[in-house]
Parts: structure tokens; C-alpha cells; sequence
């Protein structure tokens, strides 16, 4: 475990392109398909990809995802995970689901147009498996570009991807440190995002929104803030009167603004 903290965003991909575990699709609107790049740069992809596409038409991505006002949201994306990962399983599970944990990756962004001043940002997840024939779980993010250039947010984006895609398989039963290494290989100079994390195994679900603007905060106070969070969902009440990170001396407005938002579902 230690060694895969270690390891940089070419090496990541390739461990999840040898992994026979994991198999699925890779559907990417707006800056490029800069995600599923790493895996076919890196070789082995033909083990991990089973589809790559991006529907960029309005109209095209209407007809595969459904009508929407705004193609660059959360709605979007969620419609995009799940029709992704069913079709997945529907043209799959038959040859391969004895054996694979299927998945799709998602994201729908806006990188910085040719005339420039516009808002850089878009959705990213992860809806995987984390064993054959499991219920999925999902994770996602908002995401805000913060470099000048179209070309350095593409980067960065496909960075932030590959990180998603490495916490959620191998460290999924981390959420803690998988919130934590989003961010390798980056600096908050040059992404800032949001978390919605969502579990379901042993027909227990909960869910929560964490919207947490990295730039500025220590990473330890990033973990800490899920931490007391996801310990509050267990509780089902969320806790009171904390004003500061427990390992860090920085008063935590995040904790205050987690505290504001937080959601918890269990069925």
C-alpha cells in the first residue's frame, strides 16, 4: 500500500490496465478524452477499455443520455454513469461477469474557450464495482480548472481522472485517503473541486455531499473534514460545536460548511 502513494499518474494507469479486475467505459465531453489518453499511452489499455467515446453533439448525446437543459452538470454526468455501466452489464455480464468487476468512468466540463473568460469547470465519476457481481458504488466531483491555458487544464483533468480511477478501485475501503490523493501530481493552484461519495454493499447506502474548495487547505484537513463526516452519517446526527481540524491548527470553515450541507440516506 505505502508503494502505491508513491507511485506518479503513468504508473497508476498501468496498474490498472494489468489489474484483470476491473473492465469498462470511458465517456468523456469537453477538453478531450485527456483520461483515457494515460491508459492507451501507458499500453496494456486493451485489458481495461472495453468502449471510449465522447458525444460532443447536443443532439447526439441527447439521443444516447436523454434531453437536458445544461450538459455540463451533475445530472448530466449521472445519466452518462448510469447508461454507461448498465450497458456494461447488459452486453457483458453473460461472458465476463463471473470474473470482472465492470465500470464507468464519466466526465461533461467546460476547458477555457478560444476567447478565453469563460467558467472552467465540469463533473467527473466513477460508477465500479469493487468485486463481480457487487452493487455499484459511485463516487463524484465538481471540478474547477484553474490554469490559463486549454492545453494545462486538459492535464490536469486527465490527472484528476486517473486519480479518481485509482482510489476508487484500490482504495475504496479508504475514504479517507482516497479523498486525500485526488490532488497527487497537482497543486491547488491548479484544480479546486467538490466530493459526492456513495457506497452500497449489504443493502446499507449512504450518501453525502461534501462541497470543499481545496486551494488553501492542508491535505490533513481535507481527510479530517470526511472523516468526522462520514463518522457523523453513521450517527445519523451530525456533530456540533466543532470549530477546528483535529490534526491541524487551522480554524476549519470547511467542518462549518459541511455541516450546512451534509445529507445522509440509509435504506
Amino acid at each position: 500500500m505505502k508503494e502505491d502513494l508513491e507511485l506518479d499518474t503513468h504508473q497508476k494507469a498501468l496498474k490498472i490496465n494489468l489489474d484483470p479486475r476491473w473492465y469498462g467505459t470511458f465517456a468523456e465531453i469537453g477538453a478531450g478524452q485527456e483520461v483515457v489518453r494515460w491508459f492507451f499511452r501507458v499500453g496494456g489499455a486493451a485489458g481495461t477499455v472495453a468502449k471510449s467515446m465522447s458525444a460532443y453533439d447536443m443532439t447526439v448525446s441527447d439521443a444516447i443520455y436523454g434531453s437536458g437543459d445544461r450538459y455540463v452538470s451533475r445530472s448530466r454526468c449521472q445519466a452518462m454513469l448510469d447508461r454507461e455501466f448498465g450497458l456494461n452489464v447488459e452486453r457483458l455480464k453473460a461472458q465476463r461477469g463471473d470474473s470482472t468487476a465492470f465500470f464507468a468512468f464519466a466526465d461533461t466540463v467546460v476547458a477555457r474557450s478560444f476567447k478565453g473568460g469563460n467558467e472552467c469547470h465540469g463533473w467527473m465519476g466513477l460508477k465500479f464495482q469493487s468485486r463481480p457481481h457487487d452493487e455499484p458504488s459511485q463516487i463524484m466531483i465538481h471540478v474547477r480548472m484553474l490554469d490559463t491555458e486549454a492545453s494545462l487544464q486538459q492535464e490536469a483533468l486527465g490527472i484528476v481522472g486517473v486519480n479518481l480511477l485509482f482510489g476508487g478501485f484500490f482504495l475504496h475501503h479508504e475514504p479517507e485517503l482516497l479523498v486525500e490523493r485526488l490532488l497527487d501530481k497537482l497543486t491547488t493552484g491548479r484544480i479546486e473541486m467538490g466530493k459526492y461519495y456513495s457506497h452500497r454493499r449489504r443493502s446499507i447506502r449512504k450518501q453525502c455531499w461534501l462541497s470543499v474548495a481545496v486551494s488553501g487547505l492542508l491535505p490533513m484537513s481535507i481527510s479530517t473534514c470526511w472523516s468526522v463526516l462520514l463518522r457523523s452519517l453513521s450517527r445519523i446526527n451530525p456533530w456540533k460545536g466543532k470549530k477546528s481540524c483535529l490534526y491541524s491548527s487551522l480554524p476549519c470553515a470547511t467542518c462549518w460548511q459541511v455541516e450546512r450541507m451534509w445529507i445522509a440516506e440509509i435504506s
